[in-house]
């Protein structure tokens, strides 16, 4: 998968991501909506379908909007 960054994410609606921050957390859900500032929404993700290996992840439980300006990443 390549692409502009937008492109990118459109083409990851639903799918589980890893969204890394600025202070260091990253969250763990289903990508369900995104804008132009890279601010982003996530639904809860089943745990088990995340490799986590040495990330500091944590589960949402509730969905999550995440302001795009605190946005280091989003893994796939």
């Amino acid at each position: 998968m390549s692409g502009r960054p937008l492109d990118v994410l459109e083409e990851s609606l639903s799918e589980p991501v890893t969204v890394h921050l600025k202070d260091g957390k990253s969250f763990y859900g289903n990508l369900s909506g995104y804008d132009q500032h890279m601010n982003v929404v996530l639904e809860p993700a089943d745990a088990s379908d995340a490799v986590l290996g040495e990330l500091d992840v944590e589960e949402v439980d509730n969905t999550t909007i995440i302001r795009g300006d605190n946005v280091v990443s989003v893994t796939l």
